[in-house]
């Protein structure tokens, strides 16, 4: 159903969205026919319905309960599980650096603080670990062996492609009273994924083709191009050419006698019309073109996997690229510092470092005075911008704010040498500067982290349960991490709730993006302001705030929390607004500003593209902000550029609605997080890729493996265009198998991706050269010898043509034994095949004018146009040739043979020289070679030519008269084309 311009009247019923069912013919069909018609079809259609319910039957994804211990004496609460076991369900232990065989429920580890760390670059595209909680109530067990005789279950919800949520409980019944734990993602262990930090060990919730990472990949497709695409075509009206001709000459004949018998007779004599050659040509061309991109010494390290489909890189019209690790190095670098009244940039952060030197001597009373006026919070909350602090304190506070609100962990390598566990705990408490590395499931956190470790205020240690600073003076403040709220899409920011030991204040940190957090803080006038100043200069920007809570109020909140937490429906709306009631007028801490490095040439290879007119489309797992701010500073989308963020829809009627909001802007990019992009893709793909295609920019966010491979199918069944997918981690891998050309990165990721696309490069960078002359390249060649290994045989057919014509249409082959062999092997194999060679324009060219690309978009290289100027020039030439060796032999037939065939070749040594743009010296060196070898093979031809007569002048000059009239309009046509209208390069050429 097309877009309505117009809300009014819309009506968010599915019923107004089906086609109406036709009317039901009121007369029946009585009688016999109508018994005998519709039993058969009664018939038909069930034995189809039954043979593709066979075929397709398919197990229903279901929700399950997995039990640790014996599932047999327990009494079953949710559905059966689905993972069969004879006695036990399945335990995995898994040691470090290990990759994870199966979704699991993370139940215990050999970290003494009850988590570990796993990488999941495999999975999502982060480089970055992800930090994993085991289940409290199994990780306190005082033996391994207790998870085997305790009865407890898991409700795990069904299998989904969504890689970034779970839902599930834990419940142990055989404790007084039973224990109930709310399971989210943070207690599971995807399969792909791998223990970077311990042993862990799981019950298997998910196998086979129901882990997330099986649900998120697409089988491979064999790819072919385009160019082999428009060949076949052109072979098939080469083999209507050829039936069509038989045809006629057995018609002209008369159809007399066994005119079938003469009929398959001709089709044996023309069948070189079909050019069997040409795919042995292609496929040697194609090699060359793989050797020569693996030989370029301006793209090192370059690597083609495939041999089928170099020519695509000449015809690509959309790039689909990710992100982290693809335009980004993925290295964050804290820039600048933003309290409202003063900034902080790189040159500057020294006066930060020397505030938190001198220690604050109003933190101490503030302190107090917090606490003692906690009771009544609102009116501490409001009175509290009133008292206008010093910078000094305003700065002491914004960093000890950044030092704990984040999921940072700090991580201590082992001696070298240690080998025991009491050793290496040991070794883990051991707080050197230089042996301390930070992990977090974003690189955002670390790079926060390590600027509060520059400027003083360290993070020595973190737990589940508390955390550690170091102030610059050495001391250790200590710190109980009451609650966590990670990062969600949904929400944009995270918050902690930390008790000082100290002082035993409580207090309420967050920080997130400035949309979420600019309705929570307390009423400013700088904010947005500055927030704008900071995106336009690439920055990723975070709102830091802060609110003091009193013990009250905090047991209150966990109370809420806790049986948030344990609902089984929609418990993400529970557990948040329970988080929502605290996040009411928070005191505004600053504003921080961080920059992710680009790849090298990032910005001119972009502009290079576009300016080649290809459409660019970021398609990340990253958050809507982080892939926003890595658009605007990559100058995918330039900064005079109005950008449109698809709100999150989750309904038919919300995503129609926004639609028709997008519709009414122009000229702007698209920004469509996974979750609405779902939505449009399930209602509206027709017109959600109309919309996005006429964007000069779209990056779509928070993806899944499979939304990227579908957004690549979307463009090609919607614009029938040839679409790039560039990659450089296992969850780019369906999108790289989907597009027509995958090119693959190796990166930090690994190299799945690069082993599992088409090309694989070693940067970004790479890319243009790979497009711009490589791909220009591969096509053009392959686009002029395929046409002419269809002219060599389209001559000599023509010859055949004229040559039984002449005699009574007679099917009687022109040229017989070696002559036909010689003539498609080594009398013209060599020319022919030098033409992957050739060149239109020199490479620096081709980097310098990248507006050269868009000709080759549009197949005229090799079109249907094109392919009709070759067939009459072989009529022209092959009917001179013929007609001109009969008006000129006198006495025997023998003569018509040697002129004829002569002539023939030194046609085709001279239309390879016409065809040519850039002179190589193995061109010559094989124009020189095919013709001396036919010379020399004239001395051992004596059955087919008369010796005598090859060593006369007249055999010289009729050669070269022919010859001449074949070739000489088609140089004089060349020439004045060149002139009158020259191609686009040959005007930057001169």
């Amino acid at each position: 159903m097309p877009l309505m311009m117009s809300e009014e009247g819309f009506e968010n019923d599915e019923s107004d969205y089906h086609t109406l069912p036709r009317a039901r013919v009121t007369r029946r069909r009585r009688g016999l026919e109508w018994f005998v018609c519709g039993g058969w079809r009664l018939l038909c259609t069930s034995c189809c319905d039954w043979l593709i319910n066979i075929c397709r039957r398919k197990r229903e994804l279901k929700a399950r309960t997995v039990w640790l211990g014996c599932p047999e004496k327990c009494e079953e609460k949710h559905p059966r599980n689905s993972i069969k076991n004879q006695k036990y369900n399945i335990f995995t232990f898994i040691p470090g650096n290990q990759r994870i065989p199966s979704d699991m429920v993370f139940l215990r580890t050999s970290e003494k603080a009850g988590s570990c760390f796993i990488r999941t670059d495999q999975l999502d595209g982060e480089t970055d670990w992800k930090l994993k909680v085991a289940v409290s109530c199994t990780q306190r067990l005082p033996a391994l062996g207790d998870l085997f005789s305790i009865s407890a279950y898991v409700y795990a919800q069904k299998p989904q492609l969504d890689i970034h949520s779970f839902e599930g409980t834990f419940t142990r019944e055989d404790s007084e009273p039973p224990i109930h734990e709310s399971l989210s993602i943070e207690n599971t262990l995807w399969a792909g994924t791998v223990v970077a930090s311990g042993t862990v060990i799981g019950v298997v919730i998910y196998t086979g083709k129901e882990t997330r990472s099986v649900m998120n990949t697409s089988n491979p497709k064999n790819k072919v191009g385009l160019l082999d695409l428009e060949l076949n075509h052109l072979t098939k009206a080469l083999f209507v050419a050829l039936v069509a001709l038989s045809v006629v000459m057995v018609t002209l004949q008369g159809f007399v006698g066994s005119w079938c018998r003469n009929l398959f007779r001709f089709l044996l004599l023309f069948s070189y019309i079909i050019p069997i050659s040409l795919r042995v040509n292609l496929d040697m061309g194609k090699a060359a073109y793989g050797w020569m991109i693996m030989k370029d010494e301006s793209i090192p390290g370059t690597v083609v996997r495939t041999s089928t489909i170099p020519e695509e890189l000449g015809r690509l019209v959309y790039l689909l690229t990710d992100k982290t690790g693809t335009l980004t190095q993925n290295e964050m670098v804290f820039k600048r510092l933003h309290l409202g009244t003063v900034s902080y940039g790189a040159d500057t952060m020294d006066e930060i470092q020397n505030h938190l030197m001198n220690p604050c001597p109003q933190a101490p009373s503030q302190a107090s005075g917090n606490s003692a006026s906690s009771a009544p919070p609102r009116k501490a909350q409001s009175s509290a911008p009133k008292v206008r602090k010093s910078v000094r304190s305003r700065v002491h506070e914004a960093v000890k704010a950044i030092a704990l609100c984040h999921n940072v962990s700090p991580v201590y390598e082992p001696r070298a040498g240690v080998g025991g566990e009491a050793e290496r705990t040991e070794a883990d408490q051991d707080f050197s500067d230089g042996n301390r590395t930070y992990q977090a499931a974003s690189p955002d956190e670390v790079a926060l982290v390590q600027w509060t470790e520059s400027v003083g205020l360290t993070l020595v240690s973190r737990d589940l349960a508390s955390m550690q600073l170091r102030t610059p003076s050495g001391q250790i403040q200590t710190y109980s991490v009451l609650q966590m709220f990670p990062f969600t899409s949904e929400s944009k920011r995270m918050g902690v709730i930390v008790r000082d030991e100290s002082t035993a204040e409580i207090t309420f940190y967050m920080k997130g993006a400035d949309v979420a957090m600019s309705t929570i803080v307390q009423y400013n006038d700088w904010l947005e302001e500055e927030c704008g100043n900071m995106a336009r200069e690439g920055l990723r920007t975070l709102v830091v705030a802060k609110r003091a809570l009193t013990e009250e109020q905090y047991q209150d909140f966990e109370s809420r929390y806790s049986q948030a937490k344990l609902s089984l429906h929609d418990r993400a709306l529970k557990v948040a607004a329970v988080i929502e009631s605290l996040e009411r007028e928070m005191e505004l801490l600053c504003l921080t500003g961080v920059e992710d490095q680009l790849q090298a040439d990032v910005r001119p290879t972009l502009e290079m593209l576009r300016n080649a007119g290809i459409k660019i489309w970021m398609l990340t797992g990253d958050k809507l902000e982080t892939a926003t701010c890595i658009a605007k500073s990559s100058h995918l989308v330039s900064r005079t550029q109005d950008i449109h963020v698809f709100r999150p829809v989750t309904t038919r009627g919300e995503a129609h609605l926004e639609l028709n909001a997008f519709r009414r802007k122009h000229d702007c990019a698209l920004v469509i997080p996974g979750d609405s992009l779902e939505v449009c893709l399930k209602y509206y793909e027709h017109e959600l890729a109309e919309l996005a295609c006429q964007c000069p920019a779209v990056v779509c966010c928070r993806c899944s493996p499979t939304q990227k491979a579908r957004v690549v199918k979307l463009l090609q069944r919607h614009t029938g265009r040839r679409t790039c997918a560039v990659g450089d981690g296992g969850n780019d891998v369906s999108m790289i198998q989907a597009a027509d050309c995958g090119i693959g990165i190796e990166g930090k990721e690994g190299r799945q991706a690069s082993l599992a696309a088409d090309f694989s490069i070693t940067q970004f960078r790479h890319i243009g050269r790979l497009l711009m002359v490589h791909g220009r390249s591969s096509y053009k060649r392959s686009a002029a010898l395929g046409q002419f290994v269809m002219h060599r045989g389209l001559i000599i057919s023509t010859m055949q043509a004229v040559f039984s014509s002449v005699f009574y249409f007679a099917s009687v082959p022109l040229y017989q034994g070696f002559l036909m062999v010689g003539y498609a092997t080594i009398y013209t194999m060599f020319p022919v095949f030098s033409l992957v060679l050739d060149q239109d324009v020199k490479p620096e060219m081709a980097m310098l004018y990248p507006e050269l690309y868009k000709d080759l978009t549009k197949g005229r290289s090799l079109s249907f146009k094109t392919f009709l100027v070759w067939v009459l020039i072989s009529i022209y030439q092959g009917g001179i040739l013929m007609y001109g060796a009969l008006l000129l032999f006198e006495s025997e037939f023998v003569h018509v043979l040697a002129i004829s065939f002569t002539a023939l070749i030194l046609t085709e040594l001279l239309m390879v020289a016409l065809t040519v743009r850039t002179w190589h010296w193995l061109m010559v060196v094989a124009e020189v070679l095919s013709l001396g070898c036919y010379v020399a093979s004239l001395a051992f031809l004596n059955e087919y030519f008369d010796v005598a007569f090859i060593t006369t002048v007249t055999f010289v000059w009729k050669v070269s008269a022919i010859t001449m009239v074949s070739c000489l309009p088609l140089y004089v046509l060349k020439y004045l084309r060149r002139k009158l209208s020259p191609p686009s390069y040959c005007k930057l050429t001169s």
